[in-house]
């Protein structure tokens, strides 16, 4: 490398361990010792800083998040509009510089990374949406989808087996638009990778069906150059460069752990500067050359949006048609209005909520072509098979239902780099219990206020012989504690349809719990479910007592209130498909549906009873799962467990006398 080249490095590498000395937290390390090697990535890389939404650039993750530093000083000296001071407030409150990169937050990020391995997931989906978009749009002399999808990892994420899961499927696709670099320094907190880590990564990769190129030096950015050249060469496989790195090369605490997760100190800093030959001695004082140099770099990023959009102007003129299915694909906007079509609500007899969601799925793939989405080897249990709509696969990447296999994290977290590609909307599939599986995904998910459909079946006890292992008991009540996150437990198929509705409309995950027994459909159901929470039955004059549940359980109040009515107790039937809608409404509403003074209450779901306290109050009373499943058919564990009509009009009685 040139001169230049040479400084522009040791900017980033000082630079990086400056500001994590002033936060006095941070991992300096990764960043020091990957400097050169993703320098030379970004500096051949199809992206325009002034526009970093631009649809045909290359994308990049950093999913080694915690060399965040190395991202962000990338980030400012490329002009994407991180000032120094931005720099200088790393890991403060409020600044753009957080500990880990946030999608949405910090201009040119393009995923919230630092769980390891999540970020290398998230690539082999934007990858697999490229792929996808690619063979729809792209006509001869148009190649108007045409990116590649870098990712940066490290040895914790080759280490987590949600990198492995989506390395796997990545192969069986054949992604050759997917290029990663692995950054091997072989140390990681507790000490060298040998004590728990000594596995040819490469060999898995080669087994996964991956090219795989070796860089014996980091810091040989003509061989880092040449790799990703070939890299981008070989378009059938997807391509892993092992890089391989001293972790805080140049400093006396190279190659050791403590140069992993701790600033290096003032003396250390001196010693890397003295190193590389940095000229200025105080902190954050870089010279105007390093800046130009930058400049140069980036000088032909806008002209290349500008040929992009010369060329799909071109496509416009002589492909009209798909270029307005383009805009509309990437717009936000629904081309349909779904509340007012009568056809999309309409639904006779009793159906599991599973088929309805199939049923449901279906007709929004009539009215949204850019829909997108499959199952962890579940399709036809969960009900996601877009009829018609063919199979994305090595051979055919035009066709829409995604077949994940049986790798529910990695499922999620790929449907997490579909949602941020663009262009897609995309749901996921697999049993409700396996949501523990796919849970740090969809966590995510929310975070970065993705609008991903998760569509998870066989929802509580009434799972029946399969038993506790696949029964979800405290499942609800995890999702349900996941900010930004909607999870729909319906009780009929028009609730079904009111679930997918309110997903469409939601910036964050929707969770559709759904089950596998049939549900009656009931006469008020409908758009109301929209609000979370609403009256399915009403009794002339005040209650005695409000019955509400979510789900299956639902058919049980109506018994319920029928033996009460008997006995001369009058029950309010109150639909609860979604405590976050619910809880969302104004004042007015949610007392017009459970006023103060009814405190007779009682609420009824087979699962845990966490979360619906603060519904039923102190005077109430929760017919819940208190332990684990069994077993049995269906319906003899939902008798056996107190889901019956005339157990919750026996525990409605007691509540009603208590008052």
């Amino acid at each position: 490398m040139n001169k230049a080249e040479q400084q522009a490095i040791t900017a980033i590498r000082v630079i990086a361990a400056e500001a994590i000395d002033k936060a006095n937290s941070g991992h300096p390390g990764k960043a020091i010792g990957s400097a050169p090697a993703v320098y030379t990535l970004w500096k051949q890389m199809k992206h325009n800083p002034k526009n970093p939404a631009w649809q045909a650039r290359d994308r990049f993750v950093l999913s080694a998040g915690h060399a965040s530093m190395l991202e962000y000083a990338l980030l400012h000296f490329f002009g994407y509009g991180l000032t120094m001071d931005d720099i200088k407030n790393f890991r403060q409150f409020g600044s753009l510089t957080p500990g880990h990169p946030e999608y949405g937050h910090t201009r040119g990020v393009e995923a919230t990374t630092g769980p390891l391995g999540q970020g290398f997931a998230m690539a082999v989906g934007m990858a697999m949406a490229e792929a996808h978009l690619a063979a729809k749009y792209n006509r001869d002399g148009f190649p108007v989808v045409d990116n590649f999808t870098y990712t940066v990892a490290g040895d914790g994420c080759m280490m987590e087996g949600v990198a492995s899961e989506a390395a796997s499927l990545a192969g069986t696709l054949k992604l050759g638009k997917l290029i990663a670099m692995y950054d091997s320094n072989q140390i990681t907190i507790e000490g060298g990778t040998d004590l728990a880590f000594r596995e040819d990564v490469g060999a898995r990769f080669v087994a996964y069906g991956w090219q795989v190129l070796e860089v014996a030096d980091g810091e040989d950015t003509a061989a880092v150059a040449a790799a990703i050249a070939e890299a981008k060469a070989d378009t059938t496989r997807p391509s892993l460069i092992i890089y391989h790195t001293i972790i805080a090369r140049g400093t006396p605490v190279a190659g050791t752990p403590k140069a992993h997760g701790s600033p290096l100190g003032p003396a250390n800093i001196a010693v890397l500067k003295q190193t590389y030959g940095w000229p200025n001695a105080d902190a954050f004082d870089v010279p105007p050359e390093v800046y130009d140099h930058y400049a140069q770099i980036t000088a032909h990023c806008a002209q290349a949006e500008a040929d992009w959009n010369a060329l799909f102007a071109d496509y416009a003129a002589a492909y009209p048609e798909l270029a307005a299915q383009w805009k509309q694909d990437f717009s936000s906007e629904l081309p349909v209005d779904l509340l007012h079509d009568e056809a999309f609500w309409a639904f006779e007899g009793k159906a599991a909520s599973r088929s309805s969601s199939g049923e449901v799925l279906n007709r929004l793939a009539a009215r949204l072509p850019n829909l997108f989405g499959g199952s962890a080897d579940l399709a036809p249990s969960n009900c996601t098979n877009l009829k018609g709509l063919g199979s994305f696969s090595a051979e055919n990447y035009a066709g829409q239902n995604l077949h994940f296999g049986v790798r529910e994290f990695a499922m999620a977290a790929a449907c997490n780099g579909i949602a941020l590609y663009g262009g897609l909307r995309t749901f996921c599939a697999t049993f409700f219990v396996f949501s523990d599986y796919l849970k740090p995904a969809l966590r995510l998910t929310a975070l970065m206020g993705l609008p991903v459909i998760y569509v998870l079946t066989h929802d509580s006890i009434g799972v029946g012989e399969d038993g506790p292992t696949h029964q979800p008991i405290e499942q609800l009540a995890m999702l349900r504690a996941v900010p930004n996150c909607l999870t729909f437990r319906p009780a009929d198929a028009r609730e079904v349809a009111a679930a997918y509705v309110a997903a469409l409309d939601h910036k964050g995950p929707t969770v559709l719990a759904l089950s596998r027994q049939n549900l009656p459909l009931y006469e008020k159901s409908g758009p109301d479910a929209l609000r979370g929470g609403y009256i399915l039955r009403e009794p002339k004059g005040k209650p005695d007592v409000i019955l509400m549940a979510s789900g299956s359980e639902v058919e049980v109040l109506f018994g319920a209130a029928d033996i009460l009515s008997v006995q001369g107790c009058t029950a309010r039937i109150v639909s609860m498909p979604c405590m976050e809608l619910f809880n969302a409404q104004d004042e007015a509403y949610r007392q017009s549906v459970l006023p103060n003074d009814i405190r007779a209450r009682v609420a009824v779901e087979a699962g845990s009873a966490f979360g619906w306290h603060r519904y039923v109050g102190l005077d109430g009373k929760v017919v819940a799962m208190e332990g684990w499943g069994a077993s049995a058919p269906a319906e003899l564990l939902f008798e056996h467990f107190g889901f019956t009509a005339e157990n919750v009009a026996k525990v409605a009685l007691e509540v009603i006398k208590a008052e």
